[in-house]
């Protein structure tokens, strides 16, 4: 089977510039709420509403655009980790060669761990794969008659208007005419808990893309955290005095959150372990390719199938592990003794080579099962960063003074291994929508390498940016402009605690324990379910809602509801597949719209060096913005759904 303009230049530019808007969204989303989104849905619809005007252009091509676009936006998730350089004091900012090095290094590395992977968890493996399935049937109806244009069109209008309503809906926050979040906490008796809600679109976006299943579960975590765990422990150690939300907030982060950490923990490491078998069975397919091309029959294997060869692949794989070294010495230069720094150095390479490839297998399934967005990505950066400070204690053992050096080596290493896992997360889920749409498997994934390097390169800057307009909680080394409010960074800080603890000593392991027993319980209900075909209860969702908090996740589960009600009254109708498709290209829009707006309102903290440059009211307003802010975003969930309904109608001609 022949394709005919597959991996263009005009391709990979476009690609290119769609990254620019996708990473910027996501970095700021991921610092403001610790989730980020797959971005190969919405850049499948604007690449099939601009190759459409060119006639040689194939559904092969625009996968490559989505391909480029959704590799870099993904390798955005190193912020899961890179800022706890920052709010320890080790960098004021993000030097652009090494922020760029880690990022860029590690993420290639990930692209050539998936590689033997594809056969067995992409070919021939019944993962559903659910971004990477949607994004295929995109391309596909825009390739196919006038009635996939019109789609093209209507997708595109969705995605325009949904990114549209969720910037202006923040535009309105950020003047505080809006309030940003509802909160309501209370005390019974010594016990205290709450809720906070982020009256934010893009986390709706988020949970409608989520599904039902997944926001139950978080819903399921959230149940746990706040009505037992924060309840008990307030209970048992009554505070005097405080308000409510302060009394519950800080036994959530000094203890529940551990309590989540270890829960995800046991998750990942059971995910890990049923996966030893597809990955030894996608060993064993790829040598099996080799030995085709060494006897001269490269010929027999069909286009879709050919990959990198495995000897490029592991030839790269090991060459990387040089500049890898090169910049771990440099970034230890002058702060480590030589006696500390080679042997650590050693150990920390073979340690990324190691553990990436298990990572990336345990992300690459994730992906298949539950789809890139939901994958465990902060699980395995906890697993990661505990193994890495582990060592770096034996190391540092005798020299007590060497603290915080190995605490920002520790930060460093997991941030490689992270751009192992993330982009893993999204080259199976990519290579299914190659897979689904003829491409051809190593072209697409030379594409996934370009998309890493332009990722690398448009990543710094942002975060620059970012920690200029906003600053991050915890980091007191950051000029910001006064009144500004920090992001939380919430993974970056979990994951700096951790290896603060593991380095000092005092991490209170009892409470990763506890979780992890509250984990392997959450996983025997997960297996039991399954099994019995009564549903499912995904473990690393359960752990999510117990050490987010409220305020991220809960309007997470109200999308995840109003996904399932607005695909329910979907059943039926004549217009049905496309209804769902495009309420998943209006949710990508809301993601996309309010992530670039607060991107811009950094710039604008940066520019006038004010934290609230918008603001048109002040503190007095409070009472009245917290109930029109709330009235407005009921109103305009509910009217963006109902008119993506009327919408699909239209569009189907029905």
């Amino acid at each position: 089977m022949k394709a005919s303009h597959e991996l263009t230049l005009r391709g990979v530019v476009i690609g290119a510039i769609i990254t620019l808007f996708f990473t910027a969204a996501n970095v700021y989303l991921g610092l403001k709420v610790g989730l980020t989104f797959a971005s190969s849905i919405p850049a499948a619809v604007i690449s099939m509403a601009i190759l459409r005007w060119f006639k040689d252009s194939s559904v092969q091509e625009n996968n490559i655009v989505q391909t480029v676009a959704s590799s870099a936006g993904t390798l955005s998730s190193i912020i899961f980790v890179l800022p706890g350089l920052v709010m320890i004091g080790w960098w004021t900012g993000f030097p652009f060669w090494e922020s760029f090095s880690v990022a860029a290094l590690g993420g290639i590395l990930g692209v050539m761990y998936t590689i033997p992977l594809r056969r067995a968890l992409v070919t021939n493996s019944d993962l559903p794969y659910p971004e990477g399935v949607a994004a295929a049937e995109v391309l596909r109806v825009g390739a196919s008659s006038k009635t996939g244009a019109a789609e093209g069109a209507a997708g595109l209008v969705a995605i325009v208007a949904g990114a549209i309503a969720s910037a202006a809906f923040a535009a309105v926050v950020a003047t505080r005419i809006f309030i940003g979040e509802f909160d309501a906490y209370r005390r019974f008796g010594h016990a205290t808990t709450g809720i906070g809600i982020s009256l934010s679109l893009a986390l709706v976006g988020a949970g409608h893309l989520i599904g039902l299943s997944v926001g139950l579960a978080i819903l399921a975590g959230i149940a746990i955290a706040w009505g037992i765990l924060v309840p008990i422990l307030t209970t048992i150690h009554p505070a005097t005095g405080g308000a409510p939300m302060d009394v519950a907030m800080a036994v959530w982060s000094h203890d529940v959150r551990f309590l989540g950490a270890g829960a995800i923990g046991v998750a990942a490491i059971w995910t890990l372990l049923k996966l030893l078998g597809p990955v030894l069975e996608g060993l064993r397919g790829a040598l099996a390719a080799a030995r085709t091309r060494k006897e001269g029959r490269a010929h027999e294997l069909d286009r879709t199938e050919r990959d990198i060869p495995i000897g490029i692949v592991t030839g790269v794989s090991a060459a990387l592990m040089l500049p890898l070294a090169v910049l771990l010495f440099v970034f230890v230069q002058g702060v480590l003794p030589p006696t500390v720094a080679i042997p650590l150095i050693v150990v920390a390479v073979l340690y990324i080579a190691i553990v990436g490839l298990f990572v990336a297998a345990i992300c690459g399934y994730m992906a298949g099962l539950i789809g890139s967005s939901n994958s465990p990505v902060s699980g395995l950066a906890i697993l990661a960063v505990l193994g890495i400070a582990s060592i770096a204690v034996l190391f540092g053992h005798a020299h007590p003074a060497l603290e915080q050096p190995l605490l920002a080596f520790a930060l460093f290493v997991t941030t490689v291994v992270i751009s192992v896992a993330t982009i893993a997360n999204d080259n199976l889920q990519d290579l299914k929508t190659g897979q689904l749409v003829d491409a051809t498997p190593w072209k697409q994934q030379v594409a996934l390498v370009i998309g890493v390097i332009v990722g690398a390169a448009v990543i710094p800057p942002i975060l620059d940016l970012l920690a200029r307009g906003y600053g991050f909680m915890g980091a007191a080394n950051l000029h910001v402009a006064p009144g500004s409010h920090p992001l939380p960074a919430p993974q970056a800080m979990l994951i700096t605690a951790l290896a603060k603890g593991v380095l000092g000593g005092n991490l209170d392991w009892s409470l990763i324990g506890i979780g992890g027993l509250i984990g392997a319980v959450v996983v025997a209900i997960d297996e039991v379910l399954r099994a019995t075909g009564r549903g499912k209860l995904p473990p690393l969702a359960v752990g999510l809602g117990i050490y987010l908090p409220t305020s991220t996740t809960a309007p997470v589960v109200i999308g995840a509801l109003l996904g399932y009600w607005y695909e329910r009254r979907l059943r039926g109708e004549a217009f049905a597949d496309l209804g769902r498709r495009l309420g998943v290209l209006l949710a990508s829009g809301l993601i996309v719209g309010e992530s670039l707006f607060g991107v811009l309102l950094a710039g604008l903290i940066v520019a006038s060096d004010r934290g609230t440059p918008l603001a048109l009211v002040g503190d007095a307003f409070a009472g009245p913005s917290q109930i029109i802010g709330t009235l407005a975003f009921v109103a305009t969930v509910g009217g963006l759904y109902t008119w993506m309904y009327r919408m699909s109608r239209r569009a189907h001609g029905t």
